[in-house]
């Protein structure tokens, strides 16, 4: 009834926490979004984008209907017309260039959402390019391949026991900013603050004073890119030292003393020049490690945004497994989300890359994608294969690509462009048609990539909190016609068609995998929950999971409808440990050597002598941003400006720059002018910009975003520098020239 208040709880989507939330809704709006203090995982922490959780989806320049560009303009139209006018434009492409002729580019919240999930693949294998890109090779790549090489696969990652452990040596990581990254833990400053409560300690290792650093036992200051060069010096000082203990790992780890000779270039003495870490420090923290009862070490996106990429991400699992702190408790430790099965033993294919090459710069495919940096290569090189449309799914890469003028560029000179996404914004505005998914509170949440990464196990399902939009469609709805309309069944094949086959497949693996149980597809299929696609998909998994009712083999297990009951969650246990069944490399093991990674090995050790640049560009996070794509919220962007250029007062004295000037920032690939920001929080040589601003491109319609435009530092990053392992942009250390520019 009108007026009537009620209480509905959901995950939030908003970032990598999974934090539970409660949320006040009354006449089918949300009005409130606090913490829920029941919930098994995020017990009532909420950050400041949760709280805003109703705006975002209230927010009145999100689409709600499908756009279609008629000469300048954007115009809104109906789905069936959209569709059409994908045919229309994409068939004919297809047709005469083939699906190489194609490039999808999947953005950040994809893994934000059950559609990303479950129904990209089909769309990708319907599509048949190899032109793949995602965000993964601006943040993540490196951690993949590394896990990959090690443990046989890429999503094999260990986490840090941060509720358990003794001593955290965190690099790169800023989890009171961040929430935390290929680490899902809600309020994981809380739990910082309990493991000191606890008489334990957390080390911070970066290049900035980061809110992190202020509340750590101890802050090491590293230049930036260089943290494989501490990494080594403490792997040598352990093989050296004699404090080398496998533990439990002993007899699951190959490759120990080839790993101890690429060491030994490596002294502390030799990197400290490198670093601007003492020698005695490293020793230090190589005993510290080794000595602690319990000890993890854990890099995130400012170890994989760099130079050594991959290089830094295998040296992290280095030290852990060389202190005997790979799959214990208080260590790191491998997650095991409700919706995947265990192995049935270990050993397996193992990881490789380069299955195939991008056509322009030969770079290596990894993980089925190519690198983004050569994204706007393939579009502007005429030649056979040469990209002539693109789709993109709930991404921005005109902001979060390096290079991101020239990729703007690019995109201008597309014969087609369609994008999935609620906004109209600095890419999709190049878009020919753009299909916005129904927001977040209208729409199932399950997290897929999240679970299978939290430092403790447990299980969510946040039904839609509000009534299905009428006019607006599903995002599940979208991509399946999408996966339909490539394969040439037309712009108005219904997607249940996809719907039921997906789901049939799934049962015919659950019937293949169990053939004792002597049960048909149908049988199951009668047995399966859910109102709607994803969940009847999601029921599947969760029922053949880890913790599953093995569709009543188990009365006490796992199922859709049971998750539907705990509104809070459901609390699955403390990590425990998975090896050998989670190795899936040729051997079995622990590959601790892997012969990509020992090869570009000599690349580090050639650079340690390298003239260092004066100054370098960081990047940095704030709590309220995630990337591009809340800065449309006004309680995220209200205050002070954020996107300043940060710089140590030794520099600006140098360069005759004080706070409020405005500064000319350089670099191979472009320029930017940015307010200063004077303060010590950073290094000396080194200057910082957030990432994920520049608002203030023509032809959008986020107006609090272009009331706050910034400034995009990819302008000044650079396409052609990348980690060879893995294709992963380098985003942190860039070179460049500081210059005053008077004051604005």
């Amino acid at each position: 009834m009108p007026g009537e208040t009620r209480t509905a709880y959901r995950t939030c989507p908003l970032c990598e926490a999974a934090c539970g939330l409660e949320l006040t809704v009354a006449d089918d709006r949300i009005v409130a979004a606090r913490g829920d203090s029941a919930h098994v995982f995020s017990h009532g922490f909420v950050c400041p984008k949760g709280a805003t959780f109703g705006q975002l989806s209230a927010d009145p320049d999100r689409l709600r209907r499908p756009l279609v560009r008629r000469g300048e303009r954007h115009e809104e139209v109906s789905w069936a017309e959209a569709f059409r006018a994908i045919e229309a434009g994409l068939g004919p492409i297809l047709q005469r260039h083939g699906p190489q002729s194609v490039a999808v580019y999947l953005g950040n919240p994809n893994v934000h959402t059950m559609a990303g999930g479950l129904y990209l693949s089909p769309l990708l294998r319907a599509l048949g390019s190899r032109n793949i890109f995602s965000a993964s090779t601006v943040d993540q790549m490196p951690k993949h391949v590394s896990c990959g090489y090690l443990y046989g696969s890429p999503l094999a990652i260990p986490v840090p026991d941060v509720d358990r452990t003794d001593l955290l040596l965190m690099l790169g990581a800023n989890p009171w900013e961040s929430n935390g990254s290929l680490a899902t833990a809600a309020d994981f400053p809380g739990r910082l603050k309990a493991l000191q409560a606890r008489g334990g300690r957390f080390i911070v290792v970066d290049p900035r004073r980061t809110r992190t650093a202020e509340h750590a036992d101890e802050h090491v200051a590293i230049r930036p890119g260089t943290d494989a060069y501490l990494l080594f010096g403490i792997v040598h000082t352990l093989v050296t030292e004699h404090l080398v203990n496998l533990g439990a790992l002993a007899g699951h780890v190959t490759g120990l003393s080839q790993v101890g000779e690429l060491a030994k270039p490596f002294t502390p003495e030799r990197v400290a020049a490198a670093c601007g870490v003492p020698a005695q420090r490293i020793r230090g923290l190589a005993r510290e490690l080794a000595a602690a009862p319990t000890a993890a070490v854990y890099g995130r996106i400012g170890t994989c945004t760099v130079e050594f990429g991959t290089l830094t991400s295998w040296l992290v699992d280095v030290v852990n497994v060389l202190t005997g702190n790979l799959d214990r408790p208080g260590g790191v430790m491998f997650p095991l989300a409700a919706h995947l099965r265990p192995h049935a033993r270990s050993g397996g294919k193992g990881f490789t890359v380069g299955r195939w090459h991008s056509r322009v710069r030969g770079l290596p495919e990894v993980k089925g994608e190519f690198p983004v940096a050569t994204l706007a290569d393939e579009i502007e090189t005429p030649g056979d294969g040469q990209v002539r449309a693109f789709v993109t799914v709930a991404g921005n890469p005109v902001l979060s690509t390096p290079n991101s003028g020239r990729l703007d560029r690019a995109l201008a000179g597309l014969d087609f462009m369609v994008s999935v996404d609620p906004y109209l914004n600095e890419t999709t505005r190049h878009a020919d048609v753009v299909l916005p998914p129904t927001d977040a509170a209208r729409k199932g949440h399950y997290d897929f990539s999240f679970l299978a990464l939290a430092v403790r196990n447990f299980a969510a399902y946040s039904p839609p909190v509000l009534p299905a939009d009428g006019g607006g469609m599903d995002e599940c709805d979208i991509l399946a016609r999408l996966t339909l309309l490539v394969t040439g069944q037309g712009a108005d094949a219904d997607p249940a068609v996809l719907h039921e086959r997906m789901l049939e497949q799934a049962l015919q693996r659950v019937v293949a995998a169990a053939p004792s149980a002597e049960r048909t597809v149908a049988e199951l299929r009668a047995m399966v929950d859910g109102e709607h696609p994803a969940e009847r998909l999601l029921d599947v998994a969760l029922r053949t999971g880890a913790y599953g009712d093995g569709f009543g083999a188990r009365p006490d297990g796992l199922s859709l409808a049971r998750l539907l009951a705990e509104p809070h969650g459901v609390d699955l246990g403390p990590l425990r440990p998975r090896i050998p069944e989670v190795l899936q490399t040729p051997s079995g093991t622990v590959e601790l050597c892997p012969a990509p990674i020992a090869a570009d090995v000599e690349r580090l050790r050639a650079a340690l002598d390298r003239q260092r640049d004066d100054l370098v560009l960081i990047g940095r996070r704030h709590l309220r941003s995630n990337n591009s794509w809340m800065h449309n919220v006004p309680a995220l962007v209200k205050g002070r400006d954020r996107c300043t250029l940060q710089i140590h007062p030794d520099d600006a004295a140098r360069l005759a720059l004080t706070d409020g000037d405005d500064a000319r920032v350089v670099s191979r690939a472009g320029s930017v002018s940015a307010p200063v920001e004077v303060t010590d929080r950073v290094m000396p040589g080194v200057v910082s910009l957030p990432h994920g601003w520049g608002h203030d491109l023509p032809g959008t319609r986020m107006a609090v975003a272009a009331a706050h435009p910034g400034v995009n530092s990819n302008v000044l990053t650079d396409e052609f520098a990348i980690d060879p392992l893995s294709g992963n942009s380098v985003l942190n250390g860039i070179p460049v020239e500081v210059k005053a520019a008077g004051r604005p």
